[in-house]
């Protein structure tokens, strides 16, 4: 577990929460207020001259907003989190997970136990309905041992069925997994998944909430908690969902954040395979094998490093070349780089070095300019 980033007298966290604990501040409003002010301490200073002539802010959460100093203590949350290692991230620190920044309402802060690494952003979300089928276990299992074989870290909802599958399969295969919570850390739902919770920590994961630790969960939370999952990832794979489901919640979400979205189809006269079905028919990528997924999701917005990795990774694909091929992939370059110029900073033969680049250009890392030259996509 790395050091917490606050301390019982850090004014600036304590200002964090105590804004977040503000009736009428969701995600939404709280970055609108911060990209105007810069800090939670400045809007929670703002006087109501300052904060009035946001046509946002309605008159009672305005209200709450001017009072928050004198009838809100953030005291005991943080309090509580740092004596149960649970670490509190805000948009402002710069171990706040990167893909989340990048939706349009990214929680404010988040409740962190365990580790989150840089890496875990080279990540893909496995959910589906909490009522899998035999073949949804399968199939959960399958492509997720899979995805973990190339490096991804899998995120998920920690919920009954396809996500608890997800979170093992990952932990078997020896790969990273992240769990994000509808509830506080300290109201963990379901409860029968606590030990779940544990392994995934033990292994060196993490368990996320934007509640405090005390929340309990609702109905609205977890489809609330669904933007952040779909949010973290590269790519949101549904494995079995019924069409009215919180799986195709996430499946929304995820297309309106911009990630791709891949389904596993079912049996036509399958429930549990509707909604899958359907999302193929409105364009979802149909996956039957983690293949289908690495071919789709590159070049990446940003390089990562993988554990064991000696240069970054920006296509997926990058993860399954052999030695010959990534010496070759470093000597093409973002302009325009021959053949000659490749064989002879490597010193190979010219025979290998194109058979390289062949797969290399079938695997969508790079392109083909003209009959000697390539080029990185």
């Amino acid at each position: 577990m790395t050091r917490l980033y606050y301390m019982k007298n850090n004014s600036l966290i304590l200002d964090d929460v105590l804004l977040s604990m503000v009736e009428g501040i969701g995600a939404r409003t709280y970055q609108r207020l911060l990209d105007q002010f810069g800090s939670a301490t400045a809007i929670l200073n703002a006087s109501r001259s300052d904060l009035s002539g946001f046509d946002f802010l309605k008159s009672d959460t305005l209200a709450q907003l001017l009072n928050a100093r004198n009838r809100l203590d953030p005291t005991q949350i943080v309090e509580l989190c740092e004596q149960n290692n649970i670490d509190i991230l805000t948009l402002k620190n710069e171990r706040y997970p990167k893909p989340l920044r990048t939706i349009v309402d990214p929680p404010p802060i988040l409740y962190a136990k365990g580790t989150w690494l840089p890496s875990d952003s080279f990540s893909i979300a496995v959910i589906g309905t909490r009522r899998n089928t035999s073949y949804g276990e399968r199939q959960t299992e399958r492509l997720t041992s899979a995805l973990v074989q190339h490096g991804f870290t899998i995120i998920s909802g920690l919920a009954l069925g396809i996500d608890g599958i997800a979170h093992r399969a990952a932990l078997k295969g020896g790969g990273r997994t992240v769990a994000v919570l509808g509830s506080g850390l300290h109201r963990l739902y379901p409860p029968q998944h606590e030990p779940l919770a544990q392994k995934i920590i033990e292994s060196d994961g993490c368990i996320l909430s934007e509640y405090p630790p005390l929340h309990p969960s609702a109905k609205w939370t977890f489809p609330q908690r669904n933007r952040i999952v779909s949010g973290l990832s590269l790519g949101v794979l549904v494995i079995e969902a019924p069409v009215r489901s919180g799986a195709m919640i996430s499946a929304r979400l995820a297309g309106e954040q911009g990630r791709d979205i891949f389904a596993v189809p079912g049996a036509i006269e399958s429930p549990a395979s509707s909604g899958c079905n359907q999302l193929i028919r409105d364009g979802a990528y149909l996956t039957e094998s983690a293949d289908d997924i690495l071919n789709v999701l590159g070049p990446m917005r940003q390089s990562v490093l993988l554990p064991g990795m000696e240069t970054p990774v920006r296509h997926p694909n990058e993860v399954s070349l052999n030695d010959v091929e990534q010496r070759v992939l470093q000597h093409v370059g973002w302009g325009e780089t021959s053949l000659e110029a490749i064989a002879s900073a490597l010193d190979l033969e010219p025979t290998q070095v194109l058979a390289a680049l062949a797969v290399l250009e079938q695997k969508r890392i790079i392109r083909q300019i003209s009959l000697v030259t390539f080029v990185r996509m």
